[in-house]
């Protein structure tokens, strides 16, 4: 017994001395994963060589075997080809599984029956599209490792607790930023919650923001919108202007300060000579690219001497706005 398992240890040795990797990355898989000492240098190359075949660039494979080696031990024809085949059913493209596997292996471990189908029915229970199911899924197939019970059910409370209880509310969300489940409600998405009530933003307000951006619920707190808050009211900004500003907007308490925030407020202020209300009148200003929108826009008004709000300035698309100011023959 131990002559056979030294034997298949070689064997498995000289597999990944062959795809490229050292003596320390394999002594790390090996350490990880103990069943590889078990398994075949056959059915290695076999599942290696079928990850290949479904669009996995050779080149990642490292990474991938290195992150879930696991891989190379289980049964292709059971376990890995079954997976593979009901994620193809999900998306549009067969790019996008081996995109999916590439940014999670794990979920090849998982069980068909076990895992994703009922992970599948709990996501159609709360309202989302069957075409969107397969999005979801393979934008975020971390989805599948997380327990029903103990994390997405609280989560799904969670979002009720705020008011989303219309028929598919909950689904809309989750689809609009799967992410959202991969965090933990007592840690981020409640403090989160409580800290833009604390501001001044009211219980519809935050369905909105819940609705439209639920990416602001997954920001750090302290990190990230405590010091964006704190920088509008250093630029002058007042509380209730703030609210007026992030139910607007509230992409704003989660914009990077120095790259995005900065420059925008420097040219509201010394480019366009404008005073804060205008924002709070029309908080997409902060929606629109500095170079491509503000600037070019802010040309051609000058040059033609033309004042207008901001929101006169930037609504619309391009050919909207060069037929608002009669410029559509001062541009190529």
């Amino acid at each position: 017994m131990e002559m056979g398992s030294s034997q298949n240890g070689s064997s498995i040795m000289w597999f990944f001395r062959d795809k490229g990797f050292d003596d320390k990355s394999i002594n790390k898989i090996s350490r990880k994963c103990k069943r590889l000492q078990g398994v075949q240098k056959e059915q290695a190359s076999e599942n290696w060589a079928y990850l290949e075949s479904i669009g996995i660039q050779e080149r990642k494979l490292p990474y991938i075997v290195s992150k879930c080696p696991k891989i190379l031990t289980l049964d292709l024809n059971q376990k890995l080809v079954p997976m593979v085949e009901c994620l193809a059913t999900l998306g549009t493209k067969r790019s996008e599984v081996a995109s999916a596997i590439a940014r999670f292996p794990h979920i090849l471990s998982h069980s068909v029956e076990e895992k994703l189908c009922p992970l599948l029915a709990f996501f159609q229970a709360l309202g989302v599209p069957e075409k969107q199911l397969g999005k979801m899924i393979l934008l975020n197939p971390r989805l599948i490792s997380y327990s029903i019970e103990s994390k997405l059910t609280k989560i799904v409370d969670f979002l009720a607790a705020l008011g989303l209880k219309g028929e598919g509310m909950i689904g809309k969300v989750l689809v609009k930023h799967p992410y959202l489940m991969g965090y933990s409600v007592d840690k981020r998405l409640q403090p989160t919650s409580e800290f833009l009530k604390s501001i001044g933003l009211s219980k519809k307000d935050l369905q909105t923001v819940a609705m439209n951006f639920p990416e602001v619920l997954c920001r750090d707190v302290d990190r990230i919108l405590r010091p964006n808050f704190a920088y509008l009211k250093g630029c002058g900004f007042g509380d209730r202007q703030i609210v007026a500003i992030v139910t607007g907007y509230p992409l704003i308490l989660i914009k990077s300060i120095k790259n995005s925030l900065e420059p925008r407020i420097r040219f509201l202020v010394e480019v366009l000579g404008k005073g804060f209300e205008e924002v709070v009148d029309y908080p997409d200003f902060f929606r629109h690219g500095l170079k491509k929108r503000l600037e070019l826009r802010n040309k051609l008004l000058k040059e033609r001497n033309i004042d207008c709000s901001l929101r006169e300035m930037l609504d619309g698309n391009q050919k909207k706005f060069l037929l608002k100011f009669g410029l559509i023959q001062g541009v190529a």
